[in-house]
């Protein structure tokens, strides 16, 4: 199975159980083309970069999934035919992808704080820009007149 993102922007004048419907859609679809929903999230309605069907704003969703290309290309068939999908994006991230270790890496990241992979990259607890800076930048007051 390959893993899969996609980005999909829902025209933000749809109610929010008629997006609840469509999440319930895209996971049916999922599931229909034996696929494996990682990770559904809500990003919110966001101001969008050039206007698209005369809407200056959009309602993100970010879908990520493993599965093949059938399931994309069915997935992408319904967000072009439901009129309420402004915009759609689908990339691929993994050739091979294995559903449950995907599922323990994102569960390992919640729940880890980031101070801790900052301390595991560094090796040291305090943070690398704690040291005394170069006064040699400094600007005199008396160069800036001259």
């Amino acid at each position: 199975m390959r893993r899969y993102e996609t980005i999909v922007i829902v025209d933000p004048d749809v109610p929010e159980d008629e997006r609840n419907s469509l999440c319930d859609k895209i996971k049916d679809v999922i599931l229909q083309k034996n696929g494996s929903l990682i990770e559904l999230e809500e990003w919110g309605v966001k101001r969008l970069a050039y206007e698209i069907r005369k809407k200056i704003r959009g309602y993100y969703f970010r879908l990520d999934y493993c599965g093949t290309g059938v399931l994309v290309d069915e997935l992408e068939r319904s967000f072009r035919i439901n009129d309420r999908f402004l915009k759609f994006m689908t990339i691929m991230l993994a050739e091979n992808a294995d559903v449950e270790k995907i599922r323990e890496e994102i569960a390992a990241a919640k729940s880890s704080p980031v101070k801790s992979i900052v301390d595991d990259i560094s090796g040291e607890s305090e943070s690398p820009f704690d040291e005394s800076v170069d006064s040699s930048f400094d600007i005199n007051e008396e160069e800036e007149e001259e």
